[in-house]
């Protein structure tokens, strides 16, 4: 059975599949990841109320509202945390996990947050895929994803940020380091390697001067895993590269420690040898001492850099410089100090790379 709706409002999440707001909904619900289903909003909030669209705006939800989103898992430390149901039906509720769209049950917030949206499952999202016949199939995010592609041989020189968690100051910095970085007149890609469905960090990225700019979801990824994380940083790195820019800049979302793949990312040779310059996000010294060991002992990377929280005060800033040996600039207060030591890394790593002999590369 099918049935039409007008969507009030379409999830970025989605995005890529350019949804019609006049939808075709089926009762036929894969219980997949990145299947799109239209609800109903249930409920209404003061606090967490919105939700990022297509073009990347912010959009306010009321109660009565028929939304599109992608069913998805997510493991938050500071937000709520679901996942993707065993089935799906029409007059299910399930609930809004993130502002991108990712919807799933179960939903644990953490305290502050509220509880999430409580959705009211319509149907599936139909697309009609052959051509003359009325056919529809349940949309999928990964029907419109980027073609996926092997890691580049020769990439340019690239600087990834990792946190020791959520919000520990990654796109803050990113998004600094993007912006110095453009204004000396290089070129800057950048790109979201990890976490879950949201286009607002590479918007921002994109607003300080990246050009191009990618995120996981666009190869097909509603929330990455350690299954799903490298395939797509492989194809994202190759996006990225095809546009010959002069500097990649990368952000890994979550933690170290986190359920999103990073540590994945950081196992895998070809990832790993394509990282020029490191830098480390901590929330205080704690966190960046734990850091800067467990990418040295687990993942043979060294900081080049600490950045984030820990360096809000001068206090911090010392205790990485001093303790840690590793030269610390906050984000907001020292960008261009902070850019100046990526792109001395970058380029200099890549200037010591060249002038090893064949017998030095070779070990």
């Amino acid at each position: 059975m099918t049935r039409r709706v007008v969507l009030d409002k379409i999830a970025s999440v989605t995005a890529r599949l350019r949804l019609d707001r006049h939808a075709i909904l089926g009762d036929d619900i894969p219980a997949v990841e990145g299947t799109v289903v239209a609800g109903r909003i249930l409920n209404a909030k003061q606090s967490y109320d919105k939700l990022e669209d297509g073009h990347g705006r912010m959009v306010r939800l009321f109660p009565g509202d028929v939304v599109a989103g992608a069913l998805g898992h997510r493991d938050a430390l500071y937000g709520f945390s679901g996942r993707v149901p065993e089935s799906v039906r029409p007059g299910d509720e399930l609930q809004l996990l993130n502002m991108g769209g990712v919807i799933g049950e179960g939903a644990v917030a953490a305290p502050g947050v509220g509880e999430p949206f409580r959705i009211e499952v319509l149907g599936a999202v139909l697309e009609f895929p052959y051509l003359g016949t009325r056919v529809g199939v349940p949309a999928n995010v990964a029907r419109a994803a980027l073609p996926a592609a092997p890691l580049p041989r020769d990439l340019p020189p690239v600087a990834v940020l990792v946190g020791t968690c959520m919000d520990a100051g990654k796109t803050t910095a990113a998004a600094a380091i993007i912006g110095a970085l453009a204004r000396d007149g290089l070129r800057v890609a950048a790109g979201k390697l990890t976490g879950v469905s949201l286009r607002r960090d590479v918007l921002e990225m994109a607003d300080c001067g990246a050009d191009p700019v990618a995120l996981f979801t666009d190869f097909g990824v509603v929330t990455t895993s350690p299954e799903t994380a490298v395939p797509a940083a492989r194809s994202l790195l190759a996006h990225l590269a095809e546009a010959e820019p002069d500097v990649i800049v990368l952000e890994m979302g979550d933690g170290l420690l986190g359920t999103y793949g990073v540590d994945a990312l950081l196992r895998d040779p070809g990832i790993r040898g394509a990282l020029d310059a490191t830098v480390l996000c901590a929330q205080d010294p704690v966190g960046a001492l734990g850091g800067r060991d467990l990418l040295r002992d687990r993942f043979g990377v060294a900081t080049d850099l600490v950045t984030g929280r820990v360096t809000d005060t001068d206090v911090g800033a010392r205790f990485c410089r001093g303790t840690l040996g590793v030269p610390a600039w906050n984000a907001l207060s020292h960008a261009d100090e902070l850019a100046a030591a990526v792109r001395d890394r970058l380029f200099g790593a890549r200037r010591a790379a060249a002038d090893r002999t064949p017998q030095e590369a070779a070990t």
